[in-house]
């Protein structure tokens, strides 16, 4: 199977690597040589983790990067594509602007995905015309290559032959699925998760306990595998405000950003990436 993904940023170049993993022909397209660059150097960082704790061995790392090529060029990625799994940002004139474009060029076979964690595939598909029932959205996690769920997601227009392929894949390379059969924003995870993260940043702000203990507190009480507050550190707190800005607008008050997390954005407190977030980190992006 060849399986075009669109974007090499975390999730673009995850979803690259489990493919290849699964066995399948990857190919990365980003805009300049430069972001490709870093999706492969991080492929391979990648690979040689799971070397060194033998979940591969090297010649599977050598075959599994054999199998990814990188490319600039959106019609070259597309010619023979089976399956195309669009990871670009969070923006929905960005993915309309690309998917314009994909559905001039892919063939006609093609399984057509978006990894969103909460925008309305519906509004991405407009883009696509009549070519609109092709399009479903397929939410991998952060990072793909170790976490083990897939959303998928039927838009208004989605036919259910496509939701049928796209949890067929999910579970090619690897992946548990379920599916989230109402376009409604967030879909069942990010609705989910938001709130809960948002509790999280109002116990902090009210002082009812620190950082550290209240991701201690979660880690421990439901055997989660990161604090929220960390994985917002880990995901960024820009992307958090931008999406739970837009579930407010879609879901109501309950999922207003607190006036504490819109300051910590305007302050460039932004996480790991920025250095600080709920956490302080050192320049190799450890917690201090």
């Amino acid at each position: 199977m060849n399986v075009a993904v669109l974007g090499g940023g975390i999730m673009g170049n995850g979803i690259a690597q489990i493919a290849a993993t699964a066995g399948d022909d990857a190919v990365v397209r980003d805009i300049d040589d430069a972001a490709l660059e870093r999706a492969r150097s991080t492929i391979e960082t990648s690979l040689g983790r799971f070397v060194k704790k033998a979940r591969l061995t090297v010649d599977e790392a050598e075959a599994t990067l054999g199998r990814i090529r990188f490319t600039t060029d959106l019609e070259a990625a597309l010619t023979d594509a089976d399956v195309v799994i669009e990871a670009i940002p969070e923006v929905l004139d960005l993915k309309r602007s690309v998917w314009q474009t994909v559905g001039e060029l892919a063939p006609e076979h093609a399984l057509l995905g978006t990894n969103t964690s909460q925008l309305s595939i519906t509004s991405i598909a407009v883009s696509l015309g009549r070519q609109a029932p092709r399009l479903v959205g397929m939410h991998f996690f952060n990072p793909p290559v170790m976490m083990r769920l897939c959303e998928v997601i039927a838009g208004t227009e989605t036919t259910p032959e496509q939701v049928d392929r796209a949890c067929e894949f999910g579970r090619h390379v690897g992946k548990e699925v379920v599916v989230c059969r109402k376009d409604s924003p967030g879909f069942i995870t990010s609705r989910a998760y938001a709130i809960l993260r948002l509790e999280c940043i109002r116990m902090l702000e009210e002082g009812v306990a620190s950082a550290e203990d209240i991701d201690t507190a979660l880690k421990l009480g439901f055997n989660f595998p990161m604090g929220p507050l960390e994985l917002g550190d880990m995901n960024g707190l820009d992307t958090f405000l931008h999406a739970v800005t837009g579930l407010a607008e879609a879901h109501g008050d309950r999922f207003r950003p607190t006036v504490g997390l819109r300051n910590m954005v305007a302050a460039n407190r932004l996480g790991r990436k920025s250095g600080a977030g709920f956490f302080n980190y050192d320049e190799d992006g450890r917690k201090t």
